[in-house]
């Protein structure tokens, strides 16, 4: 759903606080810049909000240590820091540490012993035109979706040399190329490949390769016209109507479950983002009458609502989004609550022209620019760092930490609708229903305030079941003493006018 476009005053008004926003977006120093931010309350309502991010440092190939960086197609974070960058033009995947600072460049494959890896010909192998990467840290393996040579270059994390390749699968059905273009490896060692125009879903591979079949196939969205037409028509007619495909993932990552999550921005998809089970079934958590989609948009305007280039998941389930359409980072809790809104495109520093990738490097955040050839390393501000740690301790079931964070939360934004479900969530695992009750309608929660108000509504029996009992037994002496009376005054009345009768009749005999 679009902002509210303001005419005449308002444009004014608005004009004139853009002057202390753009004052505000940098630092004195120029170091960093501050994102204006929102969420959307229970109603669709776009509210402002603090940002939960802010930029830190911009990586260009200035910091490359003399490597060209021609562009930045996927980006990966290890655990201790590391930062890994595909450039697809360079065909080279560049490493960083954790302050963006070079290490090391990858593009002639070594083997352990350090020298130059040869193909069974001879010749040297080298990375072609590679678009993804994905660290394994279970296996200490990086994986690289090498595309131009239609094959999965494994290297070993520590010296990064050449562990395996993995070529087209032989078992690999039909005529479908081998083209990989986003990878992920779950903790079962099974592998998951984006494939270039592939409309059958995500490759599922084995651990040494083989071909196990297509995993989570995206279901295109049917208009009632398209089921209409289609329900009265001929086969003739069926066989000269386009033929509807599946939408192709354009992105994977692997949550802290194991589970592998997707997004797709083909419009003709019925979801956008993916929670997929081992059936392959998209079981992602979606909170109430809000639905991951990013900004709520209307059908009758020119807003092609969010795309989402990519996806990185926290251990704790809390996941951020990338919009490739309007700049934006989308944050959302395991539940599918929308916790933050920042970014945009432009022309200004911190803005985006062509965004393709983000991955989480601790609380921090790494977005990817393909046509400024950059990365952005994204710092929480004191807003954002209460809400990541609020969510944490609430997953890990904290509940005591959690409560403390939320409420630094609403201390920093009142009208935060997430925080006060937040609060409200631990007060209902501690059983303090009524409290409970009281943040979830703060946070208009009313999935939960239902959980917490049948708590409640129990706890309440519970405590006053002596005297509902007595009440009830009260009641119901009274019922039986009353009908008892009742009978009494009956019986009474039924000899009254059985002696009255006699008496009449003695009278007339």
């Amino acid at each position: 759903m679009k902002r509210k476009n303001w005419k005449c005053l308002g444009a004014v008004l608005a004009a004139v606080m853009m002057f202390p926003m753009t004052v505000r977006a940098s630092a004195a120093d120029g170091s960093n810049v501050v994102y204006d931010g929102y969420t959307y309350d229970y109603y669709g309502n776009a509210k402002d909000s603090p940002a939960a991010f802010v930029l830190e440092r911009t990586i260009t190939e200035a910091n490359m240590g003399g490597t060209k960086l021609s562009s930045v197609d996927d980006v990966c974070t290890s655990r201790d820091g590391r930062i890994f960058i595909i450039d697809s033009l360079e065909s080279r995947m560049n490493i960083l540490d954790s302050d963006g600072n070079y290490i090391h460049s990858v593009k002639l494959l070594r083997n352990t012993e350090g020298k130059i890896a040869l193909d069974a010909d001879g010749n040297q192998i080298m990375l072609t035109n590679p678009e993804g990467v994905w660290v394994h840290e279970q296996e200490q393996e990086i994986y690289i979706a090498d595309t131009g040579a239609q094959r999965v270059i494994v290297l070993n994390l520590d010296d990064y040399s050449l562990k395996r390749i993995i070529g087209r699968p032989d078992n690999l059905s039909g005529d479908a190329q081998f083209k990989p273009s986003k990878i992920t490896v779950d903790f079962a060692n099974r592998i998951y490949v984006v494939v270039q125009s592939s409309y059958e879903g995500i490759l599922e591979l084995t651990a040494e390769g083989d071909f196990s079949g297509y995993y989570g196939v995206n279901v295109p969205f049917y208009s009632f016209m398209d089921y209409f037409w289609k329900s009265i028509s001929s086969d003739e007619q069926k066989a000269q109507m386009s033929k509807t495909y599946a939408p192709a993932f354009n992105n994977i990552t692997l949550d802290g479950e194991g589970f592998v999550m997707a997004v797709t921005y083909d419009t003709s998809a019925q979801d956008y983002v993916f929670r997929l089970n081992s059936k392959g079934e998209n079981v992602l958590r979606e909170q109430e009458n809000m639905t991951v989609i990013g900004d709520i948009w209307s059908m009758h305007s020119d807003d092609m609502g969010s795309q989402f280039v990519d996806i990185a998941v926290t251990d704790y389930g809390t996941y951020a989004l990338l919009d490739r359409n309007k700049g934006r980072v989308f944050l959302y809790d395991f539940d599918g609550q929308m916790l933050n809104v920042f970014g945009s495109t432009g022309n200004l520093k911190g803005e985006y022209k062509n965004p393709v990738a983000i991955a989480w490097l601790g609380d921090k955040l790494v977005t990817a620019d393909k046509t400024l050839k950059c990365l952005y390393i994204l710092a929480p501000t004191a807003f954002g760092q209460a809400v990541l740690d609020g969510n944490e301790s609430y997953y890990f079931g904290r509940w005591d930490e959690a409560l403390v964070s939320f409420e630094k939360a609403v201390a920093l934004n009142a009208n935060y609708e997430v925080a006060y479900s937040g609060i409200g969530k631990n007060y209902l695992m501690k059983d303090d229903y009524e409290t409970a009750m009281y943040y979830f309608k703060l946070g208009n929660n009313r999935e939960f305030y239902s959980k917490a108000y049948n708590g409640y509504r129990g706890q309440w029996m519970e405590e006053h079941f002596g005297i509902i009992m007595t009440l009830l037994l009260l009641l119901v002496g009274a019922v039986i003493w009353s009908e008892a009376r009742y009978h009494r005054s009956q019986g009474k009345k039924r000899k009254q006018k059985l002696a009255a009768a006699m008496r009449k009749k003695g009278e007339e005999k």
